[in-house]
């Protein structure tokens, strides 16, 4: 799917953190993003460790998640972030690495959005939650 991730949400660098949706259905989404050199400004969060932040992450997951259901056509207007839920983190990601952002649709309302994802490295999960979104205009 090569739809610009900007025309989905209101998003922009430097904080736009969904590089493409590959997938969508009504019940998944499926993106990745991959931090790099343009993203440098969040290497000083932790300069010793060189890891992405855990709520950018997160962050990244709702975006994906947004970005996907503008893309199924259920919701018009612009949602912002009210809640997290139950975030687990399991490992890190690093500047570079390719997170695949996997996206589970549980409510999808033209006024409430709520999802649930897990952001994964090779496979192997690095960071799960949940989170609602509510529409704002």
């Amino acid at each position: 799917m090569s739809k610009n991730i900007e025309s989905l949400i209101p998003h922009r660098a430097p904080f736009l953190f969904v590089d493409e949706v590959i997938s969508y259905t009504k019940e998944e989404i499926i993106g990745f993003k991959t931090f790099g050199e343009k993203d440098n400004w969040l290497k000083s969060t932790f300069k010793i460790f060189d890891f992405i932040p855990g709520a950018i992450l997160i962050e990244a997951m709702a975006q994906c998640g947004g970005a996907g259901v503008k893309l199924l056509g259920i919701t018009d207007g612009i949602f912002g972030l009210v809640s997290i839920e139950n975030a687990e983190f399991y490992g890190k990601a690093k500047f570079g690495d390719k997170i695949k952002l996997a996206i589970e649709n549980i409510r999808l309302g033209e006024k409430i959005i709520k999802q649930q994802g897990t952001a994964y490295i090779d496979d192997k999960p690095i960071v799960k939650a949940g989170w609602m979104c509510v529409k704002i205009s």
